[in-house]
């Protein structure tokens, strides 16, 4: 295979990227070692930040989000929830930084208006009756999952080819440039041969794992950081603690439910990254200074992503480290057709791709302009279904002889068959996981319980799964949603996974089958 840009990385900025590229004209193919948003683009906490929470750390970073929040807000406003945001101070706060809050933010460009804390437990019941500042930003929700999708399938429908499940495996350098780059198939392990003009690495956490099979060393550092999901939707703002960035300081509404984040936890690799109960415990703690009602309510799982941070200075703690981008031109390593974006936020994705898309244009002699910052992102069928809330939206005007396969999120077998067919149509692999990933099967109330069996039971019925593969499918999604509810097993949910290991062991036998640990 032959194209001009190889993007290697299927997360927000891989995706951002190639529709970008696509736009200005440029063939691209994308590769994937697993599938859209399995790294850190699929585990944070949907926010489209105001950039207040960074007006004292890193002012650069803020200013970034103000200008992208407005940017999206405009042309994706299908994938946003417009909450806006309130920055709080409880009592035994730092009262200094909560008076020069407003200065901070006016010298980064950013809206903020400080309203009385009555005012603010107006607008959210919830707060504490121990707030003692309150400020109003820009803050929204943002749907990770359906904004990757949405610009992978415009960047398809404008000939981009997406190679999902499919790895790098080597780079075959010649005159100070990647002549061609070895890919193999995850699943299959077929291997495969790309030759492209340029080579951009978008992998995120294993960004300097990609960069050294070009032997080139990129020094990184992995802060793992966990986030809680709320059984109910606790506030309709997104809620930040007036102080420097901290533990369990953000609470972000996501359709029925909330999220609460974060932590910041150095560790060695982003491969096998697992919430704690410590982490739990702590964010908690935390949150409930704001939101007391955070301590009592029911959480229906905890999960945990890698913040990919450049290592700029080792006195820094990971919470001091840049929330900025830098775009890695290895010109100066030996290679000149090879570039690196190996870090950055959901909120600046747009812009991080839009420089590198200027590079690597540049590189190629192509003159066209960016056009993200105008051109609307199209709605497509293959990210509508991430959407929360959007099935019980629908289920007054549903067809009531299309059975359900998820009661939580109101999903209809129709729904189902689409899902699948939009992956077979892009050459993908149809699990339960792939199915998730498209739509919020499992990620309800039950977390899986009652969806797990009946997906399973129609991909048997449809022939998309044969023999036992399919128990082994089904054992893989059990254990992914398991390790978000161990840290978070008390009260109600407790109950929840007593009612699943009686179904799926009691009934099913998965624990003789080496299952959930």
């Amino acid at each position: 295979m032959r194209t001009q840009a190889l993007i290697i990385g299927g997360g927000i900025t891989g995706t951002g990227l190639a529709r970008d590229l696509a736009l200005r004209g440029v063939e691209c193919i994308l590769v994937e070692k697993a599938d859209i948003n399995a790294g850190a683009s699929g585990r944070n906490h949907g926010l489209l930040h105001s950039g207040g929470r960074y007006v004292a750390t890193d002012p650069g970073a803020a200013r970034e989000c103000h200008l992208e929040n407005e940017i999206l807000k405009r042309v994706a406003p299908h994938c946003i929830e417009d909450t806006g945001g309130l920055f709080v101070a409880v009592e035994g706060d730092d009262e200094t930084y909560a008076a020069e809050f407003p200065q901070l933010c006016s010298r980064c460009g950013i809206p903020c208006r400080q309203i009385d804390p009555k005012e603010a437990r107006d607008l959210e019941p919830a707060l504490s009756d121990k707030v003692i500042a309150a400020y109003l930003v820009d803050d929204a929700a943002i749907d990770p999952f359906k904004i990757s999708l949405e610009n992978i399938a415009q960047a398809q429908e404008l000939g981009t080819h997406l190679l999902c499940h499919t790895k790098v495996i080597g780079f075959e350098k010649e005159n100070h440039r990647i002549k061609a780059v070895r890919l193999a198939n995850t699943i299959t392990g077929k291997e495969n041969i790309v030759e492209p003009e340029q080579v951009i690495n978008a992998a995120g956490p294993w960004s300097a794992q990609v960069a050294a099979l070009a032997g080139i060393e990129i020094q990184m550092l992995y802060s793992k950081g966990t986030l809680l999901v709320t059984g109910h939707r606790v506030t309709g703002h997104v809620i930040n603690r007036l102080q420097r960035p901290g533990d369990g300081d953000i609470l972000v509404p996501s359709g029925t439910v909330s999220l609460l984040g974060t932590t910041s936890v150095r560790t060695d690799s982003p491969d096998r990254i697992i919430p704690t109960i410590e982490e739990v415990d702590l964010m908690v703690d935390e949150g409930s200074k704001m939101i007391p009602a955070l301590k009592g309510i029911r959480y229906i799982r905890s999960y945990a992503g890698v913040r990919p941070l450049l290592k700029m200075d080792s006195n820094l703690d990971d919470r001091s480290v840049s929330r900025g981008f830098m775009l890695l031109d290895h010109t100066r390593d030996g290679l000149e057709n090879f570039s690196t974006i190996p870090s950055g936020k959901l909120t600046t994705y747009r812009y991080m791709a839009e420089k590198t898309a200027d590079l690597v244009c540049k590189r190629l002699g192509i003159s066209v302009p960016c056009l993200t910052q105008t051109e609307p992102l199209l709605s497509s069928p293959s990210g509508m279904w991430t959407e929360p809330a959007l099935g019980p939206r629908n289920w007054i005007s549903r067809n009531h002889d299309d059975p359900l396969l998820c009661e939580c999120e109101l999903i209809p077998k129709t729904v189902i068959e689409s899902i699948v067919g939009s992956i077979s149509d892009h050459n993908g692999d149809i699990n339960l996981r792939a199915i998730g990933l498209r739509s919020r099967v499992g990620k309800g109330s039950c977390q899986g319980i009652f969806c797990g069996k009946r997906v399973s039971a129609f991909l048997y019925q449809t022939g998309q799964m044969k023999g036992t593969e399919g128990l082994e499918d089904l054992k893989a999604f059990l254990q992914e949603r398991w390790r978000g509810e161990r840290p978070v097993l008390w009260h109600s949910q407790m109950m929840q996974a007593e009612l699943k290991e009686a179904l799926y062991c009691g009934s099913f036998g998965l624990e003789t089958r080496g299952g959930c640990q």
